[in-house]
């Protein structure tokens, strides 16, 4: 029988229970009123974390069977729950699921579609853990994926370098000090600079995968369960290679963002200064290479200009990710333990972060593997500047005299030079004398580009030998690093 109307709650109050009703969330329970539409808009994550999805699907897996096997939930409830992420993950990889703002993130959006599709089963997943340790899962999966992914984009861009250095391992070119002409190198061991600099992002990335590679996952919201988990087994499930040991560390830790950022800022940092190169050594005022027209754009006011917008793009980018580790770093400078709402904002600048480098190595893997160099010009280069000064310093010395009085006799030499507007090697004879009565005729072999650069015959120089022997070392590394 219904209530007399003069006890009857008003209409809006009838209403707004309602409301609250219809979209309840899984803790509302505690509150006495539905949250705000401007702050469900606000503290809704859904529109970028639902990235983690299949993450998310295959921890909760995990999760399930390792409650079955303990006894925590029934065998029937787990085919239920296997069934039902099945369909989840099919209709979210068609495109056909129904994301909610509703239900704030990627966690709850799945969890209810699968409540919806399987029933109590569904409601017993979350049995034994919190979103706290979820999320913390979810990512730390995510990102292992993606950084095996960057790992083998950086491997390609690699390929393209140590492809062009073997090509081109005696093409001189002047090597900069200061962006002043400084002594001849090759463009091939030039470029092979770049791959040990790649190297060495791979081998920071991989640092920091082992190191994310444990699973917080039995955390719980803080404090661990009072429930007989097996977090080992879900650690060998999900390809862990152990478990977060404290509960309040493993979620509340973003470490491992912040280090990838860090490894990411320093990729960028590489990309950015090949980048730098490759636009000056793409101007008539350099005129050392010819990139692809594809990655070059036009003006549309000046017909002739090619520009060469990719690396100018891949330059600007870096400090995007710079600003993402910046962003992380500050995230967390003064959070107190455990978990707290700020660790939301962890997503977006890590998530860019990511595409960005992806997105900057694929498109440079590319352009390295286009590379058109331009011998003449960057051999023209090398003939201004004096570059083999240093080699007739070394000439001297090798016949007994001190460095530093070699050097005293080679800066009057070119000073000389200079004003005659010869190269060293165009000196006479007579001249190169006047200033060091040790140098004989065998000298000019030394004076030229070529002979300087072959000069340097040892590991780490810019003999062509060398040079290709470094190459033949650099395809073993990363034969090496693909097996293992």
């Amino acid at each position: 029988m219904a209530p007399p109307a003069s006890k009857r709650p008003p209409r809006a109050r009838r209403n707004k229970k309602r409301r609250a009703t219809a979209s309840a969330k899984p803790w509302s329970g505690r509150f006495a009123e539905p949250v705000d539409e401007l702050v469900k808009r606000f503290t809704a994550s859904v529109s970028f974390d639902r990235r983690l999805a299949p993450y998310d699907i295959d921890g909760s897996l995990a999760h399930a069977r390792m409650l079955a096997a303990r006894g925590i939930i029934a065998r029937s409830d787990l085919d239920a729950i296997e069934r039902g992420l099945a369909k989840v993950r099919r209709e979210i990889e068609s495109g056909t699921f129904e994301w909610s703002l509703e239900a704030e993130d990627v966690h709850l959006n799945i969890e209810r579609r699968l409540t919806a599709l399987v029933g109590e089963a569904g409601k017993r997943l979350h049995t034994a853990r919190s979103r706290n340790d979820q999320v913390a899962t979810d990512i730390r999966l995510w990102l292992r994926a993606e950084i095996d992914a960057i790992d083998r984009q950086l491997a390609t861009l690699e390929r393209a370098l140590i492809d062009q250095a073997g090509r081109h391992a005696a093409v001189v070119m002047p090597g900069f000090t200061h962006l002043q002409v400084a002594q001849p190198v090759t463009f091939g061991h030039h470029l092979l600079a770049y791959f040990e600099m790649f190297e060495r992002d791979r081998d920071r990335l991989a640092d920091c995968r082992r190191r994310l590679n444990r699973l917080p996952l039995g955390a719980a919201a803080l404090a661990g369960t009072t429930f007989p988990i097996d977090r080992a087994r879900v650690a060998r499930e999900l390809g862990f290679d152990g478990v977060c040991e404290n509960s309040l560390d493993a979620v509340s830790d973003r470490d491992f963002a912040i280090e990838f950022c860090a490894c990411a800022s320093l990729a960028m940092v590489h990309l950015s200064r090949l980048a730098e190169e490759l636009v000056l050594w793409a101007s008539p005022r350099f005129g050392f290479v010819h990139l692809p027209d594809r990655f070059c754009t036009g003006s549309s006011i000046m017909p002739q200009k090619r520009n060469p917008d990719v690396p100018e793009l891949v330059r600007g980018k870096s400090g995007r990710v710079f600003g993402h580790l910046v962003a992380l770093l500050t995230l967390m400078k003064a959070q107190p333990l455990a978990y707290n709402k700020d660790n939301q904002e962890d997503k977006e600048p890590l998530f860019d972060a990511v595409d960005t480098l992806k997105d900057s190595l694929a498109v440079f893997a590319d352009l390295v593997a286009g590379l058109e160099p331009l011998p003449q010009a960057m051999r023209e280069a090398t003939l201004q500047g004096f570059s083999t000064a240093t080699d007739l310093a070394d000439y001297l010395v090798r016949k007994g005299v001190p460095f530093r009085d070699a050097h005293e006799a080679v800066a009057r030499a070119v000073r000389e030079a200079e004003a005659s507007g010869r190269d060293l090697s165009a000196l006479p004879l007579k001249a190169l004398q006047r200033h060091a009565p040790q140098v004989g005729r065998d000298v000019y072999r030394f004076l030229t580009p070529e002979g300087s650069v072959a000069s340097r015959n040892h590991i780490g120089g810019t003999a062509p030998a060398q040079v290709r022997a470094a190459v033949r070392r650099a395809r073993a590394r990363l034969g090496a690093k693909r097996k293992a």
